[in-house]
């Protein structure tokens, strides 16, 4: 296998057996190695599927332990409405 120029990029053609599925790849180094794999498809916005992988990505995030500030606080009291 051969590294070429892209412009300011270096490339290397990946043949046909060697494909990866989908339209985005990850990549990384170990060492000398480069290793380039698969991105895991990401589910449409707006979707259940989105809305699970967001709750999934939450739920090691740590709790907010501060208060919640008053918004209220100084300003004039709401006056009484009569229905």
């Amino acid at each position: 296998m051969r590294l070429f120029r892209n412009g300011a990029n270096q490339a290397v053609r990946i043949p046909k057996e060697f494909e990866l599925p989908g339209k985005a790849a990850l990549m990384r180094r170990e060492g000398n190695r480069l290793i380039i794999e698969a991105a895991p498809e990401q589910p449409q916005k707006g979707t259940v599927a989105a809305l699970a992988a967001a709750l999934a990505a939450m739920k090691d995030w740590e709790p907010v332990a501060e208060p919640f500030p008053d918004v209220d606080e100084g300003l004039l009291p709401l006056d009484d409405i009569q229905l």
